[in-house]
């Protein structure tokens, strides 16, 4: 498991740390595909809500899972992408590439979770 929050490193950091566990602990995942999720997700952390972000990564035989955990209550709103100023392409490309998305809302805010499934992913293949 990789544990990882704002009060000990940043998002680059967090990024390339991400990208070691998959390759190391899930290989028949796309690390391509699961870095830009994070990617994604801690974007939307940083830019979209106050406060620390968690990022926490696990993956068995059955499913890779990445959950960003932040401060905002607020659930994440599709945006008609803005390719002229940018934005609004995330939250799509994060639904596109996972497996499936969920977000929970809990006390402290909420915890968007990212599953891929190898199963799922050699059928696509």
């Amino acid at each position: 498991m990789l544990v990882l929050d704002s009060s000990r490193t940043n998002t680059a950091l967090a990024r390339r740390a991400a990208r070691r566990f998959v390759q190391a602990r899930c290989p028949w995942a796309d690390a391509n595909d699961v870095l830009l999720v994070v990617s994604e997700l801690l974007g939307n952390a940083v830019r979209h809500t106050e406060g620390a972000w968690l990022l926490r990564m696990s993956c068995r035989r059955e499913a890779l899972v990445v959950e960003v955990h932040d401060g905002s209550s607020s659930l994440p709103v599709p945006r008609a992408g803005d390719a002229q100023n940018g934005g609004g392409f995330g939250w799509g490309i994060v639904q596109e590439l996972a497996s499936s998305v969920t977000v929970r809302p809990h006390g402290a805010g909420k915890a968007v979770q990212a599953v891929w499934h190898p199963a799922l992913r050699a059928r696509a293949a």
